[in-house]
């Protein structure tokens, strides 16, 4: 009965801390978004919502404690975001923090996460950086990066024709990025860049850069632009002719808010690579049919990587029986990824690879009712898309 008595002690020894491991008994969950300027239709109300539908379909609970969902706008300002994530993580007892849309913004809170070894998970932020340089084991980088974006959508649109480029570039260091991870591709295939344009931030008029790229017989006028300055280009290009001229016209960081805006007969026949897209199969439907109910728009990428990679944390801490954050992150890396019909992955460097599809948007004609507004091109292998992992970033420490 002793020796009884003793083994039960043993179990309970090893059992219990697996059982409390679980910080102040709940995961908290912070989604830190723009849910008032220009990025609140593609992250902002949906990305909060998002959140929410992954921890109602995980069951509300892990390893038996409640998961939470907190949100803030972070205003477009880095030290607003990395803040509120101190706050967060020293007062708030949040564990994780998800979205992050701009460079900036995702640079500071990834290094406050560090400091504080807590979980980041980017949704929206683009720069190949993320992983290639200032990697961590607490932090995983889920969307297209500059590279994928770029490489991956340049190569693709080459095999089809585009053998000569003219970019029209915001003059800003995310443009200059895209501009020339797109060129080294086209020009290592082969291929020329005859001409760039550069506009400043918040531009009024292209007229003038969209003339030159009309004229300047290239086979892809590129926009390196995102948001409201991308959106401006693409409504004068159409003005011009260009979105139904013999030109294909080529965005790079792309949403399908950005495509409802616009309208098909503005954006028809722009190309662009996505991550997601609510039309894909079965699952993306019936993900964007319950999004669409409760937010009243159909997700974006950022949307469905935020509900997706929620989901894939609580699984992790389900299978670590912790929400500490490197050993979280281990998981999430060990696990794969059920992404909407696909199964993905996590690299060691936390870089999460999928296989991106080229699109073009449809014409009016083609169109068979709201919201149905791509035509999948081209699936890009996620190793045509991805940079090689860093070997430095192998073993990253929180730190």
């Amino acid at each position: 009965m002793r020796g009884t008595a003793i083994l039960a002690a043993i179990g309970l020894a090893i059992a219990g801390p697996a059982a409390a491991q679980i910080s102040d008994d709940a995961v908290r969950i912070g989604i830190l978004t723009d849910l008032s300027g220009p990025y609140a239709d593609s992250g902002g109300k949906g990305s909060v919502v998002a959140a929410e539908m992954a921890v109602k379909d995980f069951g509300g609970t892990v390893r038996g404690k409640k998961i939470e969902i907190v949100s803030a706008d972070h205003q477009n300002k880095p030290d607003i975001a990395s803040t509120i994530a101190r706050r967060w993580f020293d007062t708030e007892r949040v564990d994780a923090v998800l979205d992050l849309p701009v460079t900036a913004i995702a640079l500071a809170v990834q290094q406050v996460a560090k400091e504080k070894s807590r979980t980041v998970m980017i949704t929206a932020a683009a720069t190949s950086d993320l992983t290639a340089k200032t990697c961590s084991s607490v932090s995983t980088h889920w969307t297209d990066d500059t590279n994928a974006l770029t490489a991956g959508t340049a190569r693709a649109v080459f095999e089809r024709g585009g053998k000569n480029w003219y970019f029209i570039t915001v003059d800003h260091a995310f443009g200059h990025a895209l501009q020339k991870q797109a060129s080294d591709v086209v020009t290592a295939l082969g291929g020329k860049v005859v001409g760039t344009s550069r506009f400043p931030i918040n531009n009024a008029d292209y007229s003038s850069f969209l003339l030159q790229a009309q004229s300047s017989g290239a086979d892809v006028v590129g926009f390196a632009a995102v948001g409201d300055d991308f959106t401006k280009a693409i409504k004068q290009a159409n003005e011009f002719g260009l979105m139904t001229g013999k030109q294909t016209m080529t965005g790079f960081l792309v949403y399908v808010t950005d495509i409802h805006a616009l309208g098909l007969p503005v954006a028809q026949n722009l190309t662009f690579s996505e991550a997601f897209y609510w039309d894909q199969n079965e699952a993306t439907r019936a993900f964007a049919n319950r999004f669409r109910e409760a937010v009243g728009i159909m997700p974006t990428k950022n949307h469905a990587l935020i509900y997706t990679a929620t989901l894939h944390y609580l699984k992790a801490i389900d299978k670590a029986g912790t929400d500490e954050a490197v050993a979280a992150n281990k998981a999430m890396r060990d696990l794969p990824v059920a992404f909407f019909g696909a199964q993905t992955r996590i690299r060691a460097d936390g870089r999460h690879l999928y296989d991106p599809v080229l699109y073009r948007v449809k014409t009016p004609a083609q169109s068979k009712g709201p919201w149905d507004y791509y035509e999948a091109m081209r699936t890009i292998p996620a190793a045509e898309a991805f940079l090689p992992m860093n070997p430095a970033c192998a073993n990253s420490s929180p730190g």
